[in-house]
């Protein structure tokens, strides 16, 4: 079977007959015909009820119609795919962080519709440990997420990273012009930590738990935004964004804690399974590491990467 046969059929069909297929394809009535024979041949069965004046099809011509019809489709789409290679039509299902969302997400949307007009994003905000159960059960394609887990399934590349300070209301650990806190000495106040299903909360519990730091009072908070919330109403202490919550300490909502030692950077990771090696995958990896920027919340998506 050949596409040659298919396409004798496929355009007898849709223009009616077999002089426009021909005209059509190029080629001559006779030649159209042979091919339809062939067909016809090849799997013993007759595809056009000759007893008609019009080219009308027989019910096994007809399931062959729907064949020739995908088939062809499948075709083209992979001769523009490979001929142009930046020309991609599928759907990529995304996993990100709300941190992510909220800073240089738009940024990558703009850069993939760029690259890839025909690819459609289905984004997916949730916590680092969900994102990675869904890689793992395929529910997602990608995930950007911190470097907290250590997987064998999954192939992690590196993105970029956060810088996270302690932060609370002013004058609510210490009055300003003091010295530094230490890190079992801030253990004391009520803590607003992240919890086991943020990778930030699994990274610095660690960080804390090595240093022999555990606080004395905890509310774990899953959300960025309510822990940012808390934070400014003074409930707490929290470890939160560095740079891009800078507008609330100049507003004198929020105030940056000097703590000693301070708390480590958080890597971020483009996390996709080992198993599934995809071009598209690696190029929305690479836009993702041009794009990745923690500074500064909803950056625009016209801004250059």
């Amino acid at each position: 079977m050949t596409f040659k046969q298919l396409e004798a059929l496929y355009w007898i069909v849709q223009l009616g007959g077999f002089g426009p297929a021909a005209h059509k394809l190029h080629t001559t009535q006779s030649a159209v015909s042979k091919r339809i024979q062939e067909l016809e041949q090849l799997f013993d069965t007759p595809l056009f009820d000759r007893s008609l004046r019009t080219a009308r099809l027989t019910e096994k011509g007809e399931e062959m119609f729907v064949i020739a019809r995908k088939l062809l489709d499948q075709r083209d789409a992979a001769v523009e795919q490979f001929g142009k290679p930046g020309v991609v039509e599928r759907r990529l299902r995304l996993g990100v962080t709300e941190l992510t969302a909220m800073t240089w997400l738009p940024r990558l949307v703009a850069q993939v519709r760029a690259h890839y007009p025909k690819v459609i994003l289905e984004p997916d905000v949730d916590g680092s440990l969900p994102l990675r159960d869904k890689l793992l059960a395929d529910e997602v394609d990608l995930a950007i997420l911190p470097d907290a887990f250590d997987d064998a399934r999954l192939v992690a590349t590196r993105v970029g990273r956060v810088d996270s300070a302690w932060m609370g209301k002013p004058g609510l650990v210490r009055a300003p012009g003091r010295g530094p806190v230490r890190l079992h000495e801030l253990a004391r106040h009520r803590m607003l930590v992240q919890g086991s299903n943020s990778g930030t909360g699994r990274i610095y519990d660690a960080w804390m738990a090595e240093r022999g730091v555990e606080p004395a009072d905890s509310i774990v908070v899953s959300n960025l935004v309510a822990l940012t919330g808390l934070a400014v109403s003074g409930l707490g202490v929290a470890y939160l964004p560095r740079d891009c919550l800078a507008p609330l300490v100049e507003a004198g909502m929020l105030e940056v804690l000097q703590v000693e030692p301070a708390l480590p950077p958080v890597p971020y990771v483009a996390l996709h399974k080992g198993g599934h090696r995809s071009a598209l995958v690696a190029s929305i990896v690479m836009l993702a590491q041009a794009c990745c920027d923690f500074s500064r919340v909803f950056q625009t998506g016209g801004e250059s990467a």
